[in-house]
């Protein structure tokens, strides 16, 4: 593919905004870590109960993404990004009011959903706008953006937690850190309209104008009418029904598309972003402490995706997650090890923990999103994307749900094994089913799925 000459000022301005819906989604889904404990003694909750009142954003995920996909092949891209970032800010609002388990489990139920909305939508927008050449470090933009997120709330909940006592945490402090998302939440929303509508929904509705004007603004060499015939020569050959995608040559995609998003999840990434204070305080690591090992956790996660930003387009997707998901997997070995030769209260654990992040976030973290928005066909991504995403937002609410528990009953050694096996099981896959997808156009990718 001869790489295009793009305005890199709006292209990165649009890109940025939409994977702004990322920083929201790591803000959303972390801010638990630092409140989870607090909210437990408030509500004198068991570990089930607890693992309930934390997985309740992630329910309302997997119900935001099942409609996404049709919603947003319906009324556009941009309109629903919007109607996430309203979610977020009456999430933000209603979590930090609650007065029993309930109202909290309802409000976050609703960030929920927005959440899974912007976790479809956000790498759907950018992969539909950018060039063959930089997809990949764009899309993963969004992972960068979902680091930060992370980052900022861990920070965010140190700092509150140094306000005031445990006593005041318990009644107060929590309340603080999961209102705090109001104020991103309003800013993403005032962002998105400055953006346009994704070109290829536009060139799908007939919108051929609207689609022209956008890619001219993107592509300053006058190729903007040569992509949208390649777009609209591939619309042609597609009915953009659910049937389609399990015909021959594209259920492969799906296939890679569904197990690349369960098993990022369920290799463990989110028992740790989740629960890595409470797993350091069981440890005997204080409260104060136990958040200071979360932000070193962020830092490294943030680094490594910058890793990822620059090795993506020009090492390859299926190289770096064969590298990568091997370290995860020595490095849930060594973890289960810990534990199970008591050295987890030493600097052996963290060790093994930071190198699982690292591995994670140059590979398996950015990886399947930027996959996921690119080898779907233009009629259909965007149902094809809900399936898939639906089932890693499965994937989270299982290990959200049962970490705690498994924890307790079988222990950190067995748990983090069982997360090895699935490593295991996912590098073979990726081994054997995954192609190189670097500089081709969507166009290019879906032609050649039709082919093979």
């Amino acid at each position: 593919m001869t790489e295009l000459k793009v305005n890199q000022r709006f292209l990165y301005l649009i890109a940025a905004i939409a994977a702004f819906g990322g920083l929201l989604f790591g803000y959303d889904t972390a801010v638990i870590s630092g409140a989870i404990g607090n909210i437990q003694t408030k509500f004198n909750l068991s570990a089930e109960a607890m693992g309930g009142a934390a997985s309740a954003a992630i329910w309302g995920c997997v119900v935001g993404v099942a409609f996404t996909g049709y919603l947003s092949d319906r009324v556009g891209r941009k309109k629903v990004l919007i109607l996430a970032a309203v979610l977020f800010a009456v999430s933000a609002i209603a979590s930090a009011m609650p007065e029993n388990i309930t109202q909290f489990v309802i409000a976050r139920f609703i960030g929920g959903l927005g959440v899974g909305m912007a976790s479809m939508l956000s790498p759907l927008y950018i992969s539909e706008i950018a060039p063959a050449h930089n997809r990949g470090m764009l899309v993963t933009l969004y992972q960068l953006a979902i680091v930060l997120g992370i980052n900022l709330i861990y920070f965010i909940n140190l700092l509150i937690a140094g306000i005031g006592d445990e006593t005041w945490n318990v009644e107060v402090g929590w309340r603080y850190m999961l209102g705090s998302e109001a104020i991103p939440a309003m800013l993403f929303l005032g962002l998105l309209f400055l953006v346009p509508e994704s070109p290829r929904w536009l060139a799908k509705q007939g919108r051929d104008s609207e689609a022209l004007q956008v890619l001219d603004r993107i592509h300053t060499d006058g190729k903007g009418q040569s992509i949208l015939d390649e777009i609209k020569a591939t619309l042609l050959e597609e009915k953009g029904s659910l049937r389609e995608l399990f015909t021959t040559g594209l259920r492969t995609p799906l296939i890679i598309g569904v197990v690349l998003a369960v098993f990022s999840q369920i290799t463990g990434i989110n028992a740790i972003i989740y629960y890595a204070p409470e797993i350091f305080k069981s440890l005997g690591f204080g409260s104060e402490s136990a958040l200071l090992q979360t932000v070193l956790i962020g830092s490294v996660n943030t680094i490594f995706t910058f890793v990822a930003i620059w090795l993506m387009d020009r090492a390859g997707r299926r190289k770096l997650l064969l590298w990568g998901v091997s370290g995860m997997i020595i490095c849930l070995f060594g973890m289960g090890l810990s534990f199970y030769l008591d050295w987890s209260s030493g600097p052996i654990l963290l060790f093994f923990i930071l190198g699982f992040i690292a591995s994670f976030a140059s590979s398996l973290g950015p990886i399947p999103w930027v996959l996921i928005s690119e080898i779907f066909p233009n009629r259909n991504r965007g149902l094809a994307m809900s399936i898939s995403i639906l089932c890693l937002w499965l994937g989270v609410v299982a290990v959200t749900y049962f970490f705690p528990v498994l924890l307790e009953r079988v222990g950190g050694a067995y748990t983090f094994w069982i997360f090895m096996i699935n490593a295991i099981i996912l590098v073979i896959f990726i081994w054997r089913m995954v192609p190189e997808t670097k500089r081709k156009t969507l166009e290019e990718i879906e032609l050649g799925w039709r082919r093979n």
